[in-house]
């Protein structure tokens, strides 16, 4: 048991410093947004340590029924029933765990993209910064501050503002008496 919690511990460890590498690459450089192998793989990481750590909690189980000397045979049939009830009540976790395998599969938007998720119980569209994506849920922090947790299974369509590029219009107002030449020359050498 103890060996299982300091493996957990390890792989949430392990998962972190992966993150963090992934991020300093991203902070020593002078680009604005993330590129989309980075976002990709901090997602796939933050997955990668869930899974890890579900399975840790598995083992762990089967062993504790092989200490006490519970014979698994006899826990097939309330296994089944058990099964049976979770089952009709977990389709909306498995639709979670779906959707999220498919969001990240697919590469639909990862850390630090600008999106607008569309779901499927309300009609309002959650706007914001992804903070994390799981496999379960999303995770958006607004430009209020705002976090919005939008379960995977919700999201019947999403809009990425800021896949692979992204676009902003600045207006800068000018006297009509400026010389547009000069105005020219001084938002080049800014930009």
């Amino acid at each position: 048991m103890l060996s299982a919690m300091l493996l957990a511990r390890f792989v949430n460890w392990a998962a972190q410093r992966v993150t963090r590498r992934i991020d300093a690459d991203f902070r020593e450089s002078d680009a604005l947004v993330r590129s989309e192998a980075t976002k990709h793989r901090q997602a796939v990481a933050s997955v990668i340590s869930w899974v890890t750590i579900a399975l840790i909690c598995v083992m762990v189980l089967v062993e504790i029924t092989d200490i006490l000397a519970i014979p698994i045979s006899s826990l097939v049939a309330p296994a089944a029933v058990i099964g049976a009830a979770l089952g009709f009540g977990a389709q909306r976790i498995v639709q979670d765990l779906l959707s999220g395998f498919f969001i990240i599969t697919e590469k639909q938007y990862g850390f630090g993209d600008l999106v607008q998720l569309s779901q499927a119980a309300t009609l309002d569209d959650a706007l914001g910064t992804v903070e994390d994506v799981t496999l379960r849920v999303t995770k958006l922090r607004t430009s209020d501050g705002e976090v919005f947790t939008i379960p995977n299974g919700q999201i019947v369509k999403s809009l990425n503002l800021s896949k692979e590029w992204a676009r902003a219009v600045v207006d800068i107002p000018v006297p009509a008496s400026a010389d547009l030449n000069q105005v020219n020359e001084v938002l080049h050498k800014v930009c």
